[in-house]
């Protein structure tokens, strides 16, 4: 076998090898320093971004492949479709935090409060940190009527990400509605 030819073999077997990361990624935690010390929003979407990325990533081709079609579905508002292969994820990863986080968002798209409380209380069982997961309760809670939990859902992904957008937008109008409501 000549030189090229092992060079080659190599970066294929390299390549196809599968890469892990998900949760427990241990790239994260310089990620999750960014997000606190960010001045705003704008300097903390890189952080922001790598995160999520790393919590997509997966070295489980099937897992990769249902993940992308439900991503998809979820793009074509085929909400159906996407449970399925979400449900299919945390079937066969249950400690693949980012299935249950999809199913999650899936279930509260299609107004199904009570399962998308539950996979949100999975989500952060496996990554306590998940901002989305928490800023997605908060949203949760406000379609329930609960705007102390929702409150206290977006303060909590605050916590972790003081410039994420929707959280902050939201527990702002939620603290002076319920300040509104004391008086």
């Amino acid at each position: 076998m000549t030189r090229w030819a092992i060079v080659l073999l190599a970066c294929l077997v390299f390549a196809a090898a599968p890469v892990a990361a998900d949760q427990k990624d241990p790239r994260l935690e310089e990620l999750f320093a960014q997000l606190k010390t960010a001045p705003d929003y704008a300097a903390a979407r890189p952080a922001e971004a790598a995160i999520w990325g790393i919590w997509t990533e997966t070295g489980d081709p099937a897992v990769r492949i249902l993940m992308g079609n439900g991503i998809a579905a979820v793009a074509r508002r085929d909400y159906r479709l996407a449970l399925e292969k979400f449900d299919q994820i945390v079937k066969i990863a249950p400690d693949f935090a980012e299935g249950w986080n999809k199913r999650a968002t899936v279930h509260y798209l299609l107004g199904l409060y009570p399962a998308s409380l539950s996979d949100i209380d999975q989500t952060l069982a496996l990554e306590p940190r998940h901002f989305g997961a928490l800023s997605g309760r908060g949203l949760v809670f406000i379609e329930l009527n609960e705007e102390e939990l929702a409150l206290e859902s977006f303060e909590a992904a605050l916590a972790i990400h003081p410039n994420l957008p929707g959280a902050a937008t939201n527990a702002k109008i939620l603290r002076k509605r319920l300040e509104d409501r004391a008086i």
